[in-house]
């Protein structure tokens, strides 16, 4: 029986559709699909490990560098800037110290990238800084977002206060407090002191662990020379801010800023004022005297003991608060800018170790201790001094200073008279002896300290120059010019045509002459200490014991003849400083000098003469050990005992405690 309505045969498959003939098995999985199958489920399964791998290195290899980034954007480490050391003098009066200041930085990382330039015209709008300026620094800053950089020091309460009100405007403006330096004396010392100023970029290549971007740190003279230890170390503190860089919370202190330490010269400030005093009168006394273009000059004060440098002043001078907060243009122009310089006659140069000038008859004891060394001349043998005198083949006429003078002196006359024609004849002899002898007066003046560093502890010395026949082969090019000639001797045996030297070079020489013949090295910093309490004595870090003396190896004979040549000419009738120092309660020995140099001035000839007034010695002489060695020059001053004389007297009064007394001031050599 069929179970189909019509009778009709039943299909013997229970499939809904009917087999197809063109389909031997129609859903078996085949060898090709099978393959793509297995090639997708690979790369899905690689895909799925990667994305597994990284998970897990993200969460447990690097899970506490991720947590500390994500933390690192609530909280900000700030670098608390150390108060710097102050400098004392050897008296322990502060002359360098620091005032409380408001300090306005930026995180560059915190401007918006669209508005960028916007907050920074503002910002330099409320701070009264260069927009351009400042927007070259945050350019050279984008690489460096974990930086801060210092917009303004010596902020305004006013500008303070209108940036805390608006704080949403400005994303990134961080207000801090800093320190500032103070100089109660104002600008005594300055070339020695020095100023501090923000770390420039080499200096951050040059110590990249030492220092951090915007750190302030010493530029020139002890600031500078002893930073190390003035600047201490910086602490850090946190504070908490919101995505756009505004704080939140109380700053936290996590490492406290260790104050820098204490700086004791061996500078004695009333002194020192005295020195600066003394340089201005002596210009002024220059100008009275006809010397109307005296515009500078320095002076040295040293210990002849040991070589500390008791005072140390130059001028034209600068104050470096200049530097301090806020910067004028006009008014460091004058120490950056080489026109604006040389215009205010360089008052950024310490004139004491950087200035070289010829030194005129204060040379003559070199002379004369060469001469009596290599026994040219013997101390109390007779030499004619007369008003001018004649060598060579061209019979050229050398002058006296003093043209009514025509009698023999001795050498200690000679010196105290400063007779050229004496020298001159020295000079000459020197000459004579060949190409050995034309150079043995030199050999002894490096001896002396000439023509190279005095080692001074500040450094940026000049080294001058003490010309010889070799120098003069090497540095010209004609044949007369290369030539050592007779007057080459002649000029040089009275400190004239082509030598050079600083005011410390001759101070550290006239302290050799005043302590036996011992070449000591000038130093300006005694010792670092840390600052005790009240009445209490400070602990001593690090004491700088002066070097050992150097001995010049003369004889003692010869030393005294130059000492006494040298009293003398401070005190005898016809001393050329006799004037000045003669009635003056304790006895000084020294000597004048008065040095042509070719000076341009407008409306004269290039090759136009100014003479530099001179004058070094030291006290007590004769009667106890010298305690003092003051070298003065006036530049364009005039004669040496009518400015630079009268000077140094003014620093032995005040070192002295007595008054001068009458002074009759004549014009000589």
């Amino acid at each position: 029986m069929s179970d189909a309505p019509y009778g009709e045969r039943r299909a013997p498959s229970s499939r809904f559709l009917p087999p197809d003939p063109g389909v031997e098995t129609p859903y078996r999985l085949t060898p090709g699909l099978a393959l793509r199958v297995a090639i997708l489920g690979a790369l899905a399964l690689a895909i799925f490990a990667v994305l597994f791998f990284r998970l897990w290195s993200l969460q447990v290899l690097s899970g506490d560098t991720y947590l500390a980034a994500a933390q690192g954007n609530q909280l900000r480490t700030i670098r608390i800037e150390a108060p710097r050391g102050t400098i004392l003098d050897r008296n322990g009066k502060v002359i360098v110290d620091n005032v409380p200041g408001t300090a306005v930085k930026l995180w560059v990382g915190d401007l918006p990238a669209k508005r960028r330039y916007e907050v920074i015209r503002k910002l330099a709008w409320v701070l009264n800084v260069r927009p351009v300026r400042l927007a070259k620094e945050v350019d050279s800053h984008l690489g460096d977002p974990l930086d801060p950089i210092t917009v303004k020091t010596a902020v305004g309460e006013d500008q303070v206060a209108y940036l805390s009100e608006h704080q949403s405007e400005f994303p990134g403006v961080d207000i801090q407090q800093t320190y500032l330096r103070h100089y109660p004396y104002q600008a005594l010392a300055a070339q020695v002191l020095g100023y501090v100023g923000e770390v420039s970029p080499s200096e951050l290549d040059a110590h990249p662990k030492l220092y951090k971007s915007g750190d302030t740190v010493g530029k020139t003279g002890v600031e500078a020379r002893y930073d190390q230890y003035l600047r201490g170390e910086a602490g850090e503190a946190q504070i908490r801010v919101d995505s756009l860089g505004r704080p939140h919370g109380a700053l936290q202190t996590k490492v406290e800023a260790q104050p820098g330490s204490a700086v004791r010269l061996t500078i004695d400030m009333g002194l020192q004022r005295a020195a600066e005093r003394a340089l201005k009168f002596g210009i002024q006394t220059a100008r009275e005297n006809g010397s109307y273009y005296a515009d500078g000059g320095a002076l040295v004060a040293l210990d002849p003991q040991d070589g500390a440098v008791l005072a140390m002043a130059s001028t034209p001078t600068y104050k470096p608060s200049v530097y301090v907060g806020r910067i004028d243009r006009k008014k460091i122009e004058p120490l950056v800018n080489d026109d604006a310089a040389k215009k205010a006659n360089y008052p950024g140069i310490n004139r004491a170790t950087s200035g070289v000038y010829p030194p005129g008859s204060t040379w003559k004891p070199v002379t004369a201790l060469a001469a009596m060394q290599e026994h040219v001349v013997e101390p109390y043998q007779p030499l004619q001094c007369t008003p001018s005198a004649t060598y060579g083949l061209d019979k050229h006429v050398f002058k006296n200073w003093d043209p009514y003078i025509n009698q023999p002196l001795t050498l200690p006359e000679a010196l105290a008279r400063s007779c050229d024609t004496y020298f001159y004849q020295l000079g000459y002899d020197f000459y004579l002896q060949g190409d050995k002898g034309r150079s043995r007066m030199q050999e002894w003046a490096r001896k002396f300290g000439f023509g190279r560093p005095t080692g001074f502890d500040l450094g940026g010395e000049q080294s001058g120059l003490v010309p010889t026949p070799a120098w003069r082969k090497q540095h010209f090019t004609t044949d007369w010019d290369r030539a050592w000639n007779p007057g080459n001797s002649i000029q040089l045996a009275i400190g004239q045509q082509d030598i050079q030297v600083t005011p410390l070079q001759m101070a550290r020489f006239y302290a050799m002459i005043a302590n036996g013949g011992e070449l000591v090295t000038p130093y300006v910093v005694a010792q670092v200490e840390t600052p005790a309490g009240h009445g209490q004595a400070p602990v001593v870090q690090r004491r700088y014991t002066p070097a050992p003396p150097e001995s010049a190896g003369l004889d003692p004979a010869a030393l005294q003849v130059v000492r006494d040549g040298l009293y003398q000419g401070a005190h005898a009738s016809y001393g050329t400083s006799a004037g000045v120092f003669s009635s003056f309660p304790v006895p000084i020995a020294g000597k004048t000098g008065t040095a042509e140099k070719v000076v341009p001035l407008p409306g004269y000839p290039p090759d136009h003469l100014e003479n530099q007034s001179w004058w070094c010695g030291y006290g007590p002489a004769e009667t106890e050990v010298p305690r003092i060695v003051v070298c003065a020059v006036i530049e364009n001053g005039g004669h040496g005992s009518t400015a630079a004389a009268p000077a140094a007297l003014r620093v032995f009064e005040k070192f002295f405690g007595v008054h001068g007394g009458y002074q009759q001031l004549v014009k000589t050599d």
